[in-house]
């Protein structure tokens, strides 16, 4: 699919006209560089948390897991124990699997380990230099080189649900790669 006008008479992404919520996340936010330990160590934890459901799923749960997770500070959830994935598990307004709740916590911790601020090691994997802008959603990778490394460097660090594939899924939300389609109003 190629980029496509909404109601509104914008042309967007195709996913991007598909509900109001994804509206606005790809008119405000999906492509635009972030940066921050807090806000990319949030987009990190998300992204693995979408693994296997639907973005729009995080999306419409993102208030919640932010109350749940005490605001995505890493030196806050790096002190959850026991007791915290106890109460995650019981709280329906998140997503309540084990293995990704752990994960948050493990990497909290990773980030608190690291050598370098956790934007500065995560923005190191952006690719520089030109690219071709994808023209149809079928010319969107879900893996790249860099996405490969990226998930590598994490894993040796310590950090966990955080394969190639999620790693790209950061890389675009964040504005390291720019996946907006040739001829959304977005694409720069």
């Amino acid at each position: 699919m190629t980029a496509l006008p909404g109601e509104d008479g914008l042309v967007r992404c195709p996913w991007g006209n598909t509900a109001p919520d994804y509206v606005a996340y790809h008119d405000t936010e999906w492509g635009v560089e972030l940066h921050g330990d807090d806000a990319l160590y949030e987009r990190l934890c998300l992204e693995a948390f979408q693994s296997g459901l639907s973005w729009i799923t995080i999306l419409r749960k993102r208030e919640a897991f932010r109350r749940a997770f005490a605001g995505f500070v890493p030196e806050k959830v790096a002190e959850f124990g026991e007791d915290d994935v106890t109460r995650l598990l019981a709280d329906a307004t998140i997503i309540r699997n084990r293995a990704k709740i752990q994960a948050a916590i493990t990497n909290a911790r990773a980030v608190a380990e690291l050598d370098r601020p956790l934007d500065e090691l995560l923005w190191s994997f952006a690719p520089s230099g030109p690219r071709e802008r994808p023209v149809a959603m079928a010319d969107v990778p879900a893996i790249t080189p860099e996405s490969t490394a990226m998930a590598r460097a994490l894993k040796k660090r310590g950090f966990a649900f955080v394969g190639p594939t999620t790693c790209y899924a950061l890389m675009q939300a964040t504005g390291m790669v720019d996946d907006h389609l040739a001829g959304c109003f977005r694409a720069s």
